[in-house]
């Protein structure tokens, strides 16, 4: 890594500049979550068959997430965070152009295959920005990633209910969301390998230490990936109620994981990740009991922003912890990525096939179920905060944050 000396202030600019980027990815994941019925209707497919071309969204994501370490090393964390948020930011147009299940599913790859790589560089400055600050700041960062999914959700809502077409819509959100990432990568760390460094391997199996971790962010991003996907969906189907009030319950889902993680590592700070993840876990039991017993819109509104409010610091949490707990933070956060975005791989087709077979609402008792496995494996985040190492942000030594 290079030797130039940075202050504090040249570390919270690389901080803003990382949660500036989260925030644009989060964007292109709200703006695609609220039109998922308009994909679904233009493309003319079952729930069944929607849920299999939603799960291709992970399956990308998990094939390319070990890449990330290696693009970063060959191209340095700059340059590869510029082209890898581009890239995902312009897959956005790419599901709204599909007009039959196997478009779509091949969309869905290239989509899931960009947000993986460009997630795993963004969380790998992250931990190495929160270790020059030494304090936690991972919760933080993802709460901006929900800010940025509930205004782009927010756009999505206002689309859905001026009945817009949706690759207008995404057009013109990839064109803005990709000239706001590139100029936000500006100042995020330039971190480059040192000369006798070797290479990240292109593909590897998770580390041990990544497995148990792994078990809680499976559980959270199950129940993430089931209510951004298909809480529209639900309420379109199973309640029906209007697009518009459809997209609002994915808006208001976003809403309370944003709030949430936005005061998450406070949070945290007080009454450390165990009993923080065991709380959130008994909050998104009760909203998945919510949205199961739903007779009313508001109800099941009501039961997925509880929802959102339990898992919200949990995979940030799950992150900070791979990152912290060995020496090559991108392969162990790229490790518990796999794991955790496996379980998105299943998440999609299950709730569709379940639903297929019999109810949206027997899908969403298995959301349920899964949810409680968040106080059962919570013990596990210990690791990583005694692996945290200390280092002094004046004098910390990182590269010149500067173009």
């Amino acid at each position: 890594m290079s030797d130039m000396l940075c202050d504090l202030r040249e570390i919270r600019r690389a901080r803003y500049a990382v949660a500036a980027v989260f925030a644009v990815h989060g964007a292109v994941t709200g703006s695609f979550a609220t039109r998922v019925p308009w994909i679904q209707e233009h493309a003319g497919l079952s729930a069944g068959q929607l849920g299999f071309a939603l799960a291709f969204t992970a399956f990308g994501a998990s094939c390319s997430m070990p890449l990330a370490g290696r693009i970063s090393h060959r191209f340095g964390s700059r340059t590869a965070l510029r082209g890898l948020i581009a890239m995902w930011t312009l897959a956005l147009v790419l599901p709204s152009l599909a007009p039959n299940m196997l478009t779509l599913c091949l969309s869905m790859f290239v989509y899931g295959a960009s947000a993986g790589m460009a997630d795993v560089a963004m969380n790998a400055l992250g931990v190495e920005v929160e270790r020059l600050l030494d304090k936690s700041i991972m919760s933080g960062l993802h709460g901006m990633w929900s800010a940025g999914a509930l205004i782009g959700s927010a756009g999505g809502t206002l689309a859905a209910h001026l009945g817009a077409d949706a690759r207008v819509h995404f057009a013109l959100a990839a064109a803005t969301l990709t000239m706001l990432g590139l100029v936000a990568c500006t100042w995020v760390l330039d971190l480059q390998p040192a000369e006798d460094e070797e290479p990240p391997p292109r593909f590897a199996l998770p580390p041990k230490s990544a497995l148990l971790i792994g078990a809680v962010g499976f559980c959270a991003v199950f129940a993430e990936g089931a209510s951004l996907d298909w809480s529209a969906v639900y309420l379109r189907d199973q309640l029906e109620t209007s697009a518009g009030l459809a997209a609002a319950c994915t808006t208001g889902f976003m809403l309370t994981m944003a709030v949430a993680r936005l005061v998450g590592d406070t949070v945290v700070n007080r009454f450390g990740a165990v009993r923080t993840v065991r709380i959130g876990g008994g909050f998104a039991v009760l909203g998945g009991v919510l949205i199961v017993l739903a007779g009313h819109p508001a109800v099941a509104m009501a039961g997925f922003a509880l929802l959102g409010l339990g898992i919200a610091v949990v995979v940030p949490l799950c992150f900070a912890a791979a990152g912290h707990a060995g020496p090559n933070p991108s392969q162990a956060i790229a490790g518990v990525a796999t794991i955790t975005y496996t379980s998105g791989l299943i998440a999609p087709g299950l709730i569709g096939g379940v639903a297929q077979a019999t109810s949206l609402v027997v899908s969403f008792v298995l959301v349920t179920v899964l949810a409680c496995g968040l106080a059962a494996f919570a013990g596990v985040l210990r690791s990583g905060e005694r692996g945290r190492k200390t280092v002094s942000p004046p004098t910390a030594v990182v590269p010149d944050p500067r173009p």
